[in-house]
């Protein structure tokens, strides 16, 4: 991986009728230096640039470098960055991502591509006439209609924003949801939910309805993350991070204020279990987190060898 601190990119931006920028798409894109050949490349995608009246849009060429240590300055950076993420040219959270929400317009995005949500009403019986249909509102658009991730399995491509980090090997069944700046490390299933800023080790599973809790929803500073070989039980969740060989059993969620038990730990001098808050535990390897199913605590075992071992057939 480059320690490049700068990113380019040369493509194609769509502008609305009111100046509006609503996306950029950079199939040339790369770290450090810009290509020495920047202008042959730039007028390769010129003959793509052309007005749109369907959707009241206009595409042009755009050329960009941005330092990614800065904060996000324009739609088309943040773009840049985006697809710097799901290129694999950079890693979740080893980029500044700092004001992107400002700067990423809410879109109408249809299957010919953004357009500004007046003009999607306003337009209403055009966009008809020509089969285009309003697929979502948002500020992100889905991952595929950017970048093809390469060697990549997403059962439903809306579930998966712009900005996700899928390594080769990744499956995403159709309840599987990945957000921007984040993803995986490494070939994983992912049937739940991977939340902004969370990373996710190689050969783990998150079981269908499981949920990651990111940094946006709870305010808190502590970036959760997933090691290598574990499981995310169905319909579990967590708010803390997990080590390697991990095993979160099936419905318990776990937040770091969770009180846990440690059932290996020598019982206290005044009897009864050990107790800690999960966020103790947070990062350790080979624990197995289990509700006891008669005394209803939350308690945490140590387990022996490797976690689970992914069905190599469907992640090849």
């Amino acid at each position: 991986m480059s320690t490049a601190r700068t990113a380019w990119g040369i493509g194609l931006s769509t502008i609305a009728s009111d100046g509006t920028v609503l996306d950029a798409w950079y199939p040339e894109i790369g770290l450090g230096e810009q290509a020495a050949d920047a202008e042959s490349a730039q007028a390769t995608w010129r003959r793509f640039a052309e007005a749109d009246e369907r959707r009241a849009v206009t595409v042009e060429t755009v050329q960009l470098e941005v330092d990614l240590d800065a904060p996000v300055t324009s739609t088309a950076d943040a773009y840049l960055r985006l697809q710097a993420l799901s290129r694999l040219l950079v890693r979740p959270n080893e980029l500044n991502l700092d004001g992107i929400f400002a700067h990423l317009p809410n879109a109408a995005w249809t299957n010919a591509g953004p357009m500004l949500p007046a003009d999607a009403a306003r337009l209403r019986p055009v966009l008809q006439r020509h089969g285009i249909q309003v697929q979502g509102l948002d500020k992100f658009p889905r991952l595929t209609d950017y970048v093809q991730p390469e060697g990549v399995r997403i059962a439903d491509a809306a579930r998966v924003r712009l900005g996700a980090h899928l390594s080769p090997g990744t499956t995403v069944m159709h309840e599987g949801f990945v957000n921007f700046n984040a993803g995986t490390l490494g070939a994983a299933m992912i049937e739940g939910r991977i939340s902004q800023g969370v990373v996710v080790g190689a050969d783990s599973d998150i079981g269908g309805g499981a949920s990651i809790m990111g940094t946006l929803s709870g305010g808190g500073a502590h970036r959760v993350s997933i090691g290598a070989r574990s499981l995310l039980g169905a319909n579990a969740g967590i708010g803390i991070s997990l080590g390697d060989d991990c095993v979160v059993e099936a419905g318990l969620y776990v937040t770091a204020g969770t009180k846990v038990s440690l059932v290996d730990a020598a019982p206290r001098p005044e009897g009864g279990p050990v107790v800690v808050k999960a966020a103790e535990l947070s990062g350790r390897d080979r624990l197995l987190f289990r509700r006891n199913s008669l005394s209803g605590r939350v308690e945490a075992v140590s387990r022996s060898g490797s976690g689970v071992t992914l069905n190599d057939a469907l992640h090849a």
